[in-house]
């Protein structure tokens, strides 16, 4: 509402009565003004801009197993690794699921080369099915291991490497032909997430032994152990290339986000995040860091006020176990899976996740959850 303000001036009656209208008349004008603003005052709140569902789209299959998302912002694909589903291809502009990748059955997750048109899904068989990123047609099943549970590209050396953590090591793959580079042994059976620094370096996370490590992609050594003080069990990872700053999203008994400086390794910043973090999102146009985290069922979201100081952004409800999740960095939409599950008391239970996190998905209820800002 635009209000104009009375000035005196030449030729303006202010005679007793005429003052005490225009008091009223003022008066009129500041109650309908207080009026609006108190209508306002919600639309105003939500225009900060809050994190809502935007569609819950079920995706049908049986017995339902999921881990990571992967985004392709040229075409607005997200990639699903859908476990003994393989991967499922869908459009985030058309709503619609638009392919699977065909012999990709037990894939954890699908790495993205556009640099090279390619794309490796890393399967729970210690195998990655390359396909063709333009077409999703597939172009070969290669055998790597003897299990595999993710893969990160390192641009430098135009590599991929693949987290093997029940072999204790990681392979290298050169992501132009498929061929295997080298191999590293690592002291770890929970060999986690990777990220470059674009500089020819790979920081892993080590969750049985609560370090980060740096690798030199080209020499495919070790060349820095890092201990997280005050971080328990670093999942998930990302990076910040311009402040060099590591996120590592710990589960442990006090779940935090560790920053470490990625040039000494010290960590500078702990804030609190959900349980069961498996994801974490750097996104450098905003400057703000995202943690999926399944046991809590939340997206906690930080603001980065200086590189070594973060504010709470908000705190997103999702739905149980919806862990992993993906960007959209132009619409700043967030992609995350779930499913109905049950503790079937007859078989194991994971109780390093949680007391009483499902061993069991019922048939056709794979969910995927979009999150928009409102």
């Amino acid at each position: 509402m635009k209000l104009t303000l009375l000035k005196r001036g030449r030729g303006m009656n202010t005679s007793n009565s005429n003052r005490a209208g225009l008091h009223r008349s003022n008066g009129r004008w500041a109650a309908l003004a207080l009026a609006a603003l108190t209508a306002s005052a919600p639309a105003l709140t939500l225009a900060q801009g809050f994190y809502q569902l935007e569609s819950a789209l079920p995706l049908k299959g049986a017995a339902p197993g999921w881990d990571y998302l992967s985004f392709e912002p040229a075409r607005s694909h997200l990639f699903i690794g859908r476990r003994q589903d393989g991967v499922t291809v869908y459009d985030t502009q058309s709503g619609k699921v638009v392919g699977s990748i065909e012999n990709s059955q037990g894939a954890n997750m699908a790495t993205l080369v556009s640099k090279f048109d390619r794309g490796y899904t890393t399967n729970g068989d210690g195998s990655t099915t390359v396909f063709q990123l333009s077409t999703l047609k597939t172009i070969d099943r290669i055998k790597l291991g003897e299990s595999a549970d993710a893969a990160y590209f390192e641009p430098v050396t135009g590599q991929l490497a693949f987290m093997m953590g029940d072999d204790k090591q990681i392979t290298f793959v050169d992501a132009a032909s498929g061929a295997i580079t080298g191999k590293l042994a690592l002291k770890s059976e929970k060999i986690e997430a990777g990220a470059a620094d674009g500089q020819g370096n790979l920081f892993v996370s080590l969750r049985d032994r609560n370090e980060v490590i740096r690798i030199d992609a080209r020499k495919r050594q070790v060349t820095a152990e890092w201990k997280t003080q005050g971080c328990e069990q670093p999942t998930g990872l990302a990076f910040d290339a311009a402040n060099k700053r590591i996120f590592a999203g710990c589960r442990g008994n006090s779940p935090v986000l560790a920053v470490l400086d990625a040039e000494t390794g010290k960590v500078v910043a702990t804030p609190v995040i959900g349980r069961g973090n498996d994801g974490v999102v750097f996104d450098a146009e905003t400057h703000r860091i995202y943690t999926s985290n399944g046991v809590d069922a939340n997206i906690v979201i930080y603001d980065q006020v200086d590189p070594n100081t973060y504010k709470l952004k908000e705190a997103v409800t999702t739905r149980p176990v919806a862990r992993t999740m993906a960007l959209d960095p132009a619409s700043k939409k967030l992609y995350t899976v779930t499913a109905e599950g049950v503790v079937d008391p007859s078989q194991p239970v994971n109780r390093a996740a949680a007391p009483f996190y499902p061993n069991r998905y019922f048939d056709d209820t794979f969910t995927l959850l979009t999150y928009s800002l409102r």
